[in-house]
Formats: structure tokens, C-alpha cells, sequence
């Protein structure tokens, strides 16, 4: 199998499960679910573990408890963590606003900076996954294409990145750009780019490239919770591509661990998507 480094959050997830939808001026009642492990450092790696990969994190987190316990819970679960850091501020949670729908609002506070060190060694990794913000994450992706897959998640601004494989969702292009979306993720991810895959949730995925655009329907699935069902696709998309499958196939690979986490109660991947993936094996 591979190893596949992760450039993304570790995040402690706050669930408070309101009691209906929300909407401007509303008033709402809520149960406190807890804290869980979350963020796409976990939603992606924890996956990509169960499907035998050996996955390492580069992240960081704050040298106190709640940060000791983020550590602690994704080495629990198979994540390499010895490259996370540690800032000297507090671990904040990550506030998540559950609707009776299963939809989710993301409340979360300023993180640290967080600047990348040398990039180390790409030869040893047979794909690289980029979902942060830190400083340096796009000349980290840049100087890896050469020697590994690299799959990035569109960020929330126009910043560059490097990648082969781009990731958004149909939800956080709306009113984006008006250029095509095959011009637009060139914008963002370069010449290197060789697809750009927009997820349409219940509707599936749709795959732009230089010679066109294909739709892989959706798997499926009763929507409990849809946190991180983004991470878990790029992790099913990952594992599809490393193993050998085309694109298409991968796409399908993925809409299939996509659905696991979407009708999981937690942010990273439910129990179903583990026994999927040791029947598979």
C-alpha cells in the first residue's frame, strides 16, 4: 500500500444539535453531543488507514491539554502524528450546529499561524493531500508534483493550489467565477492539473478536464451527518487512484466512502465505511 502524507487540520468538534433549521433571527434550543475528533487531517487520514495505507499528518495544535488529547486520539486511530507541531496558544473548539436535516454550520475561531519548515522528502510519498492554510502549503505542493499524486481541496479564498487533483464542492463554487470551471481550476491549481472534481452531494460528482467533463452518480445514503463528508471522498479518491483505478473508477471508489460518512454520527469516518473496506480487502 502507500504512504500518503496529509497536510490538513486536527480538530476537536464541538456538537450542539439545535432543534430545528436555522434561520436570521431565530431562537433555538440545543443538546451539547460532546467533543469528537474531527478536521480533514483525521476525516481523510483515518480512512486511508483502515485501507491499509501508512498515512502521516502535518499539522499543528496548541501545547495543552485538549491539544494532548487531539494527539492522543489520532494516534488511537493509525495516524503518524510526529510531525505535528505545537503552538503555545489554547486549543480552541470547533463549534458545529447540527439541524434536524443533518446540514451543519461551522463556527470556529482564528487559528494560530502556522508556518511549514522544509519540505521533506518526496520521493517517499506516493501521494500528498493539502487542506490547510498554513504558510508554505503551496510551495510544499508545488515542489512535490514532480514526485508524487498531490490532491488538493479548493480553499475558501483564491490562493493557489498546486496540485494534479482539485477538490471543491457545488456549494462553495456558487457565484464563484465566471470563467468555466476547467479555466477557473487552472487558475487555481496551475498547468500541473489534470482534473477538477466538484462534489453535488445527493446528486454526485462531476469531473472536469482539458477534454471535457463526465458526472459519476451518487451512492445511495440516509443523511445523519454530513460533517466531513468531503475529507472522506478525497480519502476514497486517494485510495481508488494509488491502488491503480482510473479516474472514473476512483470517482465511483470514492462516492461509495462518501456515503459511509455522510450517514455516520461523527465527523470522522463511521464504523460501516471500516467494514466496507475489510470485506473489500
Amino acid at each position: 500500500m502507500a504512504n500518503i502524507l496529509l497536510i490538513a487540520n486536527l480538530n476537536c468538534d464541538r456538537i450542539l444539535q439545535l432543534n430545528k433549521t436555522l434561520q436570521k433571527g431565530g431562537r433555538y434550543h440545543y443538546e451539547d453531543g460532546g467533543r469528537r475528533l474531527g478536521g480533514g487531517g483525521a476525516n481523510t487520514g483515518i480512512g486511508l488507514e483502515w485501507a491499509g495505507h501508512k498515512v502521516a499528518l502535518v499539522s499543528q495544535v496548541g501545547r495543552d491539554e485538549l491539544g494532548d488529547w487531539l494527539l492522543a486520539q489520532a494516534s488511537v486511530n493509525g495516524l503518524d502524528c510526529r510531525r505535528v507541531s505545537r503552538h503555545p496558544e489554547q486549543t480552541c473548539e470547533i463549534m458545529l450546529l447540527m439541524t434536524p436535516d443533518g446540514e451543519r454550520t461551522i463556527i470556529r475561531p482564528e487559528r494560530p499561524l502556522f508556518q511549514l519548515a522544509t519540505p521533506p522528502d518526496w520521493s517517499e510519498w506516493q501521494a500528498v493531500y493539502l487542506n490547510s492554510s498554513a504558510q508554505g502549503a503551496a510551495s510544499w505542493a508545488k515542489s512535490a508534483l514532480a514526485h508524487s499524486l498531490v490532491v488538493a481541496q479548493l480553499a475558501k479564498d483564491e490562493r493557489a493550489r498546486p496540485c494534479h487533483i482539485l477538490l471543491s464542492s457545488l456549494s462553495d463554487m456558487h457565484e464563484r467565477t465566471p470563467l468555466s470551471m476547467w479555466e477557473y481550476g487552472r487558475s487555481i491549481a496551475g498547468e500541473s492539473l489534470q482534473y477538477f472534481i466538484i462534489t453535488e452531494g445527493d446528486q454526485g460528482a462531476r469531473l472536469y478536464h482539458a477534454g471535457g467533463e463526465l458526472h459519476v452518480v451518487a451512492k445511495p445514503a440516509t443523511v445523519v451527518d454530513s460533517t466531513g463528508a468531503g475529507d472522506v471522498y478525497a480519502a476514497g479518491l486517494i485510495h481508488g487512484l494509488v491502488s491503480g483505478m482510473m479516474i472514473d473508477a476512483a470517482m465511483q471508489e470514492a462516492a461509495v466512502w462518501g456515503a459511509h460518512a455522510v450517514a455516520s454520527e461523527t465527523s470522522i469516518p463511521g464504523e460501516t465505511l471500516r467494514c466496507y473496506l475489510q470485506h473489500a480487502q
